[in-house]
């Protein structure tokens, strides 16, 4: 009888010992997965962080090109048109880890929306009547250009009939006074009244956002630029205009307003033939990621400053990229 009982009390003693080895060989499993997995994890991000410096250095190094060969146009030239070498893109080029491209781009031959106020923070009424005739050439409003200065000019009266100030943008859902101030980035037009995406992108290739007012050169201007000129520039003239410019460009404003298609004109507002400002674009590829970065630089008789510098944080490829290359563009 005694040796009965002993067997019946050792079979679940057994059952239980092989429950508790199963359940400590689980949470041993689990937590060697997850500690496997926060390893893959850190070791992954670490590499990103090691990939993104990486970036940012190569990009760094392609502004540092870019000055050099902007510093050495300006000892070349008097003036700047798109046969420069400072306009040849730099096509992808083979880095340890990558590849690297980049461009400049003549951030003058654009209308620079801060040139509507004075230099006294007076309304520059020729750059006004200007800027509503890029507006209407662009299929827009030319109420946006009151709104514009409304936003920028140092008062809070309204500009009559449509304009916008504070009273406006405090009755907003999510309220915001106006920057009664030149704008600092081109981004900040989104928050104009009436500047919608859809105006934005229209605009976007023909204006900028500059320090200080500057004239348009007419060497490297679009054409909705160049034909905002003047009321009376028809598009014929404008292509007779670029067609002569070409690639060499004109190398005094002399030859430009003396041009046929201008016969009989006069031009209210400044342009040129050389410029002062650029804009470097830089394209880093570092290991299964991409980043950009910006960089607004000034130039003078003594050296290529730069302005402000923008950024892009490494972005990885997803699955989407590799299948569709183009998807990975930044433009």
């Amino acid at each position: 009888m005694s040796s009965c009982r002993c067997l019946s009390v050792q079979q679940p003693q057994r059952g239980v010992a092989l429950v508790t080895a199963l359940l400590v060989v689980s949470l041993v499993t689990v937590v060697a997965v997850t500690m496997a997995t926060r390893q893959q994890i850190d070791v992954r991000r670490t590499a990103n962080l090691l990939h993104g410096e990486q970036a940012y250095a190569y990009a760094m190094s392609a502004e540092a090109w870019a000055r050099v060969v902007l510093k050495r146009d300006a000892k070349d030239n008097d003036y700047d048109v798109y046969e420069d070498e400072w306009a040849t893109a730099l096509p992808p080029i083979s880095v340890e880890g990558g590849l690297v491209s980049g461009r400049v781009e003549d951030w003058q031959g654009r209308f620079n929306l801060n040139n509507l106020l004075g230099s006294g923070g007076e309304v520059s009424e020729p750059d006004r009547k200007y800027f509503i005739r890029l507006l209407e050439n662009l299929g827009l409003e030319q109420v946006l250009a009151d709104r514009l200065i409304d936003w920028l000019d140092k008062d809070i009266e309204v500009r009559f009939p449509e304009g916008a100030e504070d009273q406006e943008y405090l009755l907003l859902e999510q309220p915001y006074r106006t920057a009664n101030r030149p704008m600092t980035d081109i981004s900040e037009l989104r928050l104009v009244k009436g500047f919608d995406r859809e105006a934005v992108t229209l605009l976007l290739p023909h204006i900028t956002v500059l320090p200080e007012r500057t004239p348009i050169n007419i060497n490297t201007a679009t054409n909705a630029v160049l034909q905002a000129l003047h009321a009376e520039l028809a598009s014929s003239d404008v292509g007779l205009l670029i067609d002569d410019r070409g690639d060499s460009g004109y190398q005094n404003l002399e030859e430009f307003l003396g041009h046929d298609a201008l016969a009989g004109l006069t031009l209210e507002v400044e342009v040129g033939v050389s410029s002062d400002y650029f804009r470097v674009l830089t394209d880093v590829q570092v290991g299964q990621g991409q980043a950009r970065l910006e960089s607004l630089l000034a130039r003078d008789e003594e050296d290529v400053q730069v302005i402000y510098r923008i950024r892009t944080p490494l972005r990885l490829f997803s699955a989407l990229d590799i299948a569709e290359p183009d998807a990975g563009s930044v433009d």
